[in-house]
């Protein structure tokens, strides 16, 4: 009886329990669901407020804390993932649109026939930037087989190092390659010692002359654009602009003003405009005084147009004018797209749609675009993609680039019409009397650390000298060297930076992501003398700002010895002797500092000549001379 009982009652339940699971899986049927979908949001929160961008095969991803401002956070020429693409219709031309012309599609086809990797043009090398499988094939095959060479058994089995050493630094693959005799002719020749490298199968037949002509070629151009240079300061002389006039295009929108207009989501971690207001000076910063400001480091096209407008030579009339300006603002073009995943087709549209342009123009029918000027603010790198990586624009690729003159904060050294000039400072002076004053305040400034570096290491760069450099300052007193860590402290903060070098003897200047540094400028505008490690981060890149004799304003510690640990850069500059310090103090506060900051857009100098100033008086003479031609 009990059994029987016993089993009624495990019956009821049964059903019970039955149309109780009806129920429960009901309602998980919508619980359940929320936490992942929470987890989701969150996640797509996350990812709304960050990037991700690619750098060779490493991954990264900056959150919205990090700041495009920041001169050593952003890479100038990191990759981004381009395998997403977009439409091509999204051309930013409207007769693009409407009309359906083809012209960016013939350019392309026309352009990707000439990108062939043939060994036996010079042209190729020049156009070797990032990691190419092809490219490191190329130059693996090249050192295999030649006996003897050290490069060979470090080398040959990974051909992105292969390819990182000789194209990025062709100075430390010669190095390898043919002994470290080599190094003290060589100082660093990038296009000439990459051809080098590339053509010689056998480089140790003639290897010495090869690379001595290659220096010969760079330093050759180098001469050529130091011919170019005014002798004279023109603010002095009322008749400055006979036979200097120089016409303005107003161009279409689109291919500034437009690009402008984009400031707010041109970077997804930080707002372009406030650096962007204010004639492209950003916002002031009165700790520092009156005519400091927040300058972006990619501002100069903006500057440099606001100034031109301005040009007591300017002319309205194209027949009246020897120079013609360009105001494209290719660098914010670029910037747009950094950090967007489009189509090459997307990145190219604009600087194609220009030259389009530009071909209807009289002006540039007469002389093929020989007396036109372009200002682009950001590295010759960025303009000069290649089939085999997507980052940047073709620009500086297009045939027609080829004649127009460049101006750019960094150059290539083997292109005659790449002409670098300086990056913009964060002082902008109206007057004479605003540069006699910084003058007056770093000459007598209290140099409390003999060193100093500011920057941060970077681990995924393995012949990057920066944690060296690091692990020897650190290993100093405070006094002999002072670090300046940008990975926790902020090195956007112009009043830290400017703070720190006006306090420093010298100035650790490595390369970064691109051998340039606008901290070069900004120590040489603090009055602390810049520590170079690689020729192309200067030396080679601004004839016109910076004197031939590079002793008179640095110094020059070859990155190979202390990359083999031969050198101790705190100890080595210890015993520069404290006379030859102030001699070189003097003359970059009293002779260089002028000569590298870019006055406002209003500035009158009697007594000295600015960075903008130097460019307009070199680039007339330079056509003076095309007419003479």
């Amino acid at each position: 009886m009990v059994t029987v009982l016993s089993k009624r009652k495990s019956k009821v339940p049964k059903k019970v329990e039955q149309r109780r699971g009806c129920f429960r899986s009901c309602v998980a049927w919508f619980v359940y669901p929320l936490p992942t979908a929470l987890f989701f949001m969150i996640l797509m929160f996350v990812w709304s407020s960050s990037t991700t961008y690619i750098s060779g095969r490493i991954v990264h991803v900056c959150i919205s804390s990090r700041k495009l401002s920041n001169l050593y956070c952003l890479s100038a020429t990191t990759q981004p993932n381009g395998g997403f693409q977009l439409p091509f219709s999204n051309s930013s031309s409207p007769e693009f649109l409407e009309n359906e012309i083809p012209v960016v599609e013939e350019k392309l086809e026309n352009e990707k026939s000439l990108a062939t990797f043939d060994l036996n043009d010079n042209s190729v090398n020049r156009n070797l930037k990032g990691e190419s499988k092809e490219v490191s094939n190329v130059i693996q095959n090249s050192i295999v087989g030649n006996n003897g060479l050290e490069a060979n058994d470090e080398l040959k089995e990974d051909s992105n190092k292969v390819s990182k050493v000789a194209v990025e630094n062709p100075t430390a693959f010669v190095d390898k390659a043919v002994g470290n005799e080599v190094m003290s002719d060589l100082k660093g020749d990038s296009e000439e010692v990459s051809n080098f490298v590339l053509e010689n199968h056998n480089p140790q037949n003639d290897d010495i002359g090869e690379i001595k002509k290659a220096r010969e070629v760079v330093e050759e151009n180098l001469r050529v654009q130091r011919s170019w240079a005014a002798k004279q300061n023109w603010n002095h002389n009322q008749n400055q602009c006979d036979g200097r006039g120089i016409y303005v295009y107003e161009l279409p929108p689109k291919f500034n003003k437009d690009l402008v207009a984009q400031c707010h989501d041109m970077v997804p971690w930080v707002d372009m405009c406030k650096y962007l207001s204010n004639n492209a000076f950003g916002e002031p910063i009165p700790e520092l005084g009156n005519r400091w400001f927040q300058t972006h480091q990619y501002s100069l096209e903006l500057i440099f147009h606001s100034r031109v407008l301005n040009h007591p030579c300017r002319v309205y009339d194209v027949n009246q004018a020897k120079l013609f300006y360009v105001p494209y603002y290719g660098g914010l073009d670029i910037l747009r797209w950094h950090f967007k995943n489009v189509s090459n087709e997307v990145k190219d549209t604009l600087a194609f749609e220009l030259v389009n342009w530009l071909e209807m123009q009289k002006p540039w029918d007469k002389n093929l675009g020989k007396d036109h000027v372009f200002v682009l603010g950001k590295i010759s790198w960025d303009f000069r993609r290649k089939d085999y990586t997507s980052w940047g624009t073709r620009f500086l690729e297009l045939k027609e680039m080829k004649n127009p003159i460049k101006l750019m904060i960094e150059r290539q050294p083997w292109e005659l019409n790449d002409i670098g000039i300086p990056h913009p400072t964060h002082f902008h002076p109206h007057s004479d009397d605003d540069i006699r004053a910084w003058q007056r305040k770093i000459i007598s400034s209290n140099r409390r650390s003999l060193v100093s570096f500011a920057g941060a290491a970077r681990p995924d760069a393995h012949d990057n000298i920066r944690s060296i450099l690091i692990d020897q300052c650190t290993s100093a007193t405070e006094e002999q060297c002072k670090f300046f860590d940008c990975k926790s402290r902020h090195c956007d903060e112009p009043q830290s930076l400017i703070g720190l070098f006006t306090e420093s003897e010298f100035c650790l200047q490595p390369p970064g992501d691109s051998p340039t540094r606008k901290s070069v400028f900004d120590s040489l505008v603090s009055g602390c003398i810049p520590v170079l490690f690689d020729p192309f981060t200067a030396y080679y890149q601004y004839p016109w700002h910076l004197p031939e004799d590079h002793g008179k304003y640095s110094v020059f510690i070859d990155q190979e010895e202390v990359r083999k640990m031969k050198v101790n850069v705190v100890e080595r500059l210890m015993k520069v002797p404290l006379k030859e310090r102030d001699d070189m103090r003097r003359n970059i506060v009293y002779d260089l500092m002028p000569r590298l900051v870019y006055g406002d857009q209003d500035a009158k100098f009697e007594l000295f000549q600015d960075a903008f100033s130097i460019t307009m008086n070199n680039l007339f003479e330079r056509i003076k001379g095309l007419n003479q031609e």
